[in-house]
């Protein structure tokens, strides 16, 4: 059998249709823009492909997760122009005739690392994505934790001690300003330094800093969920050696105040790339997908 899945990020948006990570059958990758001609888009490669059982949406967010809600699948107070209260997953389900599972875009990739990556058969996982955002899977039992709305942990806020010119950056996020995202997601990076992340010399002092800020922000993670793992994947993460330097601050943050090894001389096996690379996204709305048509 065959099932959809659709990953609708703020910059991209990635359509496959697969039986798995072994089995994909048909891919195609475009830009997210306005809402109609994105979900045109997503709907003209399903119907030219073959059938689906099912489609799993993984969109960014905040999205209404709530089934009794009358804007279930709706993309909602998100600050990319446009977006706002867009009807995603209703539209898609009306306009191919299939059923569809909804949830963020983050949680999707959770489940496609728990399912086939580096995150399989772990009873509690954190997905951390830094790219064009900041965001975080939760999940337990392989079960996505939604809460009141869903976690939205690119939005806490960090100390900003270390930093000695944080007075003059005033951070990106619309809604917040200084919050995680707004400090340290990819644009963050690109407004405070005038170059974007891949572009950025190896050796250029933004990266103590951004490593300085993904520690804090995944201590805070830790402290309050506890995860049995933390993947961390996202454009940013691909800088050579940043994983490695939040590995080592995180120990530090930590300074030994919880008993395993897994947060001291065994963080490497605690503090893990994605091993699904950009396609945790995509394989893990195939998941979501194939529990719709359980459902």
């Amino acid at each position: 059998m065959l099932f959809g899945g659709v990953e609708t990020g703020g910059t991209w948006c990635v359509c496959a249709i697969a039986g798995g990570p072994e089995e994909i059958v048909a891919e195609e990758q475009f830009p997210t823009t306005k809402p109609p001609q994105t979900l045109d888009r997503i709907v003209e490669f399903f119907q030219a492909g073959p059938k689906v059982e099912a489609i799993g949406i993984g969109s960014f967010g905040p999205v209404d997760l709530d089934p009794e809600s009358a804007t279930w699948g709706y993309v909602t107070t998100t600050p990319k122009p446009g977006w706002q209260w867009t009807s995603v997953a209703a539209v898609i389900r009306e306009r191919l005739g299939v059923p569809v599972a909804f949830d963020n875009d983050v949680d999707a990739a959770a489940l496609g690392e728990y399912r086939w990556g580096a995150g399989h058969g772990i009873g509690s996982l954190c997905y951390l994505t830094i790219g064009t955002g900041i965001g975080a899977g939760l999940l337990i039992d392989g079960q996505p934790w939604h809460g009141l709305v869903h976690p939205e942990v690119g939005h806490i806020r960090l100390s900003r001690e270390h930093d000695r010119d944080s007075a003059s950056f005033a951070g990106i996020c619309p809604v917040h300003g200084d919050c995680w995202e707004g400090l340290a997601s990819g644009p963050a990076l690109e407004a405070r330094w005038g170059m974007a992340p891949d572009q950025l010399p190896a050796d250029h002092e933004a990266w103590a800093i951004e490593a300085e800020y993904i520690a804090l922000g995944i201590l805070s993670i830790v402290l309050v969920f506890s995860p049995e793992r933390v993947i961390v994947g996202g454009g940013v993460m691909e800088h050579v050696g940043l994983l490695d330097a939040v590995r080592r601050r995180l120990r530090e943050l930590m300074a030994g105040y919880l008993p395993t090894p897994l947060l001291g001389e065994e963080i490497e096996s605690y503090l893990l790339a994605p091993q699904l690379d950009d396609r945790a996204g995509v394989l893990g709305a195939i998941a979501l997908a194939q529990t719709a048509r359980r459902c």
